[in-house]
């Protein structure tokens, strides 16, 4: 198997149009296993998302294959939105989202990140778990997720 590499960079608005399609990929995979239920929005505007939010993007060569969304709160950050190209999973691309993530989150001070999953993508739950997430809530079929962050003095 050929190794995959990219690199994560701050979206641009030139950026929208290969995140859309990204993001469209990465979730039209999981359509048949959700019964189409209780998907991220497919159709988000992602010229004001970049405009409002932390918005990175991974490249391999010139072809956008990941994408994620953060959202800032006072001790806290969310991971809004994170996915990868259907060519690029398995390769461990949502890993190294999920750890840039993890980075931004502590270089904005956020004392934990948060994220919701599908109780039904199981593969996802095992990841985080495996990562050291918690679930600390149910509601419905969403599962919401935490990890603690290390004060920033002790890293």
């Amino acid at each position: 198997m050929t190794k995959k590499t990219w690199k994560i960079r701050k979206a641009e608005l030139s950026d929208a149009h290969g995140l859309s399609q990204c993001m469209y990929n990465a979730y039209s995979r999981l359509r048949n296993k959700l019964g189409g239920q209780d998907l991220p929005p497919m159709q988000l505007d992602y010229q004001q998302e970049i405009r409002s939010y932390p918005v990175w993007t991974a490249y391999s060569a010139d072809t956008l294959v990941g994408g994620l969304i953060l959202l800032h709160e006072a001790d806290y950050t969310t991971i809004a939105n994170i996915a990868v190209h259907p060519d690029f999973q398995g390769h461990g691309l949502g890993r190294g989202l999920i750890e840039f993530a993890l980075k931004q989150a502590r270089l904005h001070g956020s004392r934990e990140v948060r994220l919701v999953t599908h109780a039904l993508l199981t593969e996802n739950i095992s990841l985080y778990s495996y990562l050291g997430w918690k679930e600390y809530q149910r509601s419905g079929s969403k599962v919401l997720m935490r990890k603690a962050l290390p004060d920033n003095h002790t890293m």
